[in-house]
């Protein structure tokens, strides 16, 4: 059974301090109007779990979902697009900044990114923002039903080739709408856990 199959929500924070305690979690995130909720929704086999609004930016906050056996599910802000004021924008930025950078519970990232346009400019920072932490990145490049195969192919190309220096990332096609791509995903993400949980449970206990 898919891993993201049984997902329930847990809770959402808006702040820091008000993150659960959790032993490993990958997040979700993405421009905010690249397909980051459709592409829970479809993981999860549901149709609103995520919230999918026809406003880009309206997921405002850190939304946690179970996926039981001690690993969760992480919806992050949307990035890049949204009409709200600009203090809160600048919250939003704070929290998803110091999330990544700082969630030790964290163990990888999946960045949607739109297959017509990746690698935009905040696509680029994500990445670099991301990278120090040494964990893994799993790109999906949503919405690729609307490119021919022969386009899917050269962007999925393209995309690997420009970020073959990029340490600990991967690359693939997703749809929402055709529901293709979703076995690598699920097999990306329960090789992150695997791994993680099994260090955690040999590893040495403290003195």
């Amino acid at each position: 059974m898919s891993i993201f199959k049984n997902a329930t929500f847990y809770t959402t924070v808006n702040h820091l301090k008000d993150l659960p305690p959790t032993r490993a979690e990958v997040a979700f995130v993405g421009r905010s109007n690249a397909g980051k909720s459709s592409a829970i929704n479809t993981l999860a086999n549901r149709t609103r779990l995520a919230y999918v609004s026809k406003t880009p930016g309206r997921t405002q906050h850190i939304n946690f979902f179970d996926l039981g056996h001690e690993r969760f599910m992480v919806d992050l802000p949307g990035y890049g697009y949204a009409e709200v004021p600009e203090a809160v924008r600048a919250h939003w930025v704070q929290l998803l900044g110091r999330y990544l950078q700082t969630r030790d519970s964290l163990i990888g990232l999946i960045l949607i990114m739109d297959s017509r346009r990746p690698l935009l400019e905040l696509d680029r920072q994500m990445l670099t923002f991301f990278r120090d932490t040494g964990r893994p990145v799993h790109i999906l490049l949503s919405k690729s039903d609307k490119l021919s195969r022969s386009d899917q192919q050269q962007t999925l190309t393209m995309v690997r080739r420009e970020l073959a220096d990029y340490p600990a990332v991967s690359v693939q096609l997703f749809s929402s709408l055709k529901k293709t791509g979703t076995e690598q995903v699920e097999q990306v993400v329960e090789g992150w856990f695997d791994a993680v949980l099994k260090e955690q449970d040999t590893a040495p206990g403290e003195e």
